[in-house]
């Protein structure tokens, strides 16, 4: 078998873990590429409410850098990413000099339902990589506008895809899911 050439580390929402649908979905959708789905540290020790933000990236950093070592690649060559809260930490590792060739961000939560004055943005002027944002057009966490204007911030390339009728859970799109960012990150 050949070297792969990318491999993927996925993130899990807040009330989720690694066996999320959509993260195993993506996973088997992107086979032969090297996945690693990752918990983060408040799941492992068993409780529901997430870590601080600085606890979280770190738990990004330190995945990244096991699947690297386990894949034998450079940083530069893993796509970070994963699903609402878990996604938001990769773009906010990457923002903070995390290597990455690209970050899949699959329902980003741009900022809490109802809040749209709390923005989750102040970081996109550092991304940049290739970011796909996948959501649904009735995501309560990013209405499209909101996202397609907050995105101009980003300097590497943006890829944005709408799933109609989504709400931020996408439920019952996990296949639509996995083959677009499969899609995805095989362009890259």
């Amino acid at each position: 078998m050949t070297k792969p050439n990318r491999a993927v580390l996925l993130t899990p929402g807040a009330s989720a873990g690694r066996d999320q649908p959509a993260l195993v979905a993506i996973d088997e959708a992107l086979a032969p590429v090297p996945v690693e789905r990752m918990d983060f540290p408040y799941r492992k020790a068993g409780r529901k409410s997430p870590d601080k933000a600085p606890v979280l990236v770190q738990a990004v950093r330190d995945g990244a850098a096991e699947l690297a070592k386990r894949t034998r690649l450079s940083p530069d060559r893993l796509v970070l990413g994963g699903r609402s809260m878990g996604g938001r930490m990769c773009s906010m590792a990457v923002a903070e000099g995390l290597p990455a060739l690209g970050l899949a961000l699959v329902s980003y939560p741009l900022h809490p339902p109802g809040k749209p004055e709390n923005m989750r943005t102040d970081h996109f002027r550092k991304l940049d990589v290739p970011c796909l944002f996948l959501s649904g057009t009735k995501d309560a966490f990013a209405a499209v506008d909101e996202l397609e204007t907050a995105t101009k911030a980003v300097p590497g390339a943006v890829t944005h895809v709408w799933i109609d009728g989504g709400d931020h859970g996408l439920r019952r799109k996990d296949a639509e899911v996995a083959a677009i960012v499969r899609d995805w990150v095989l362009s890259l």
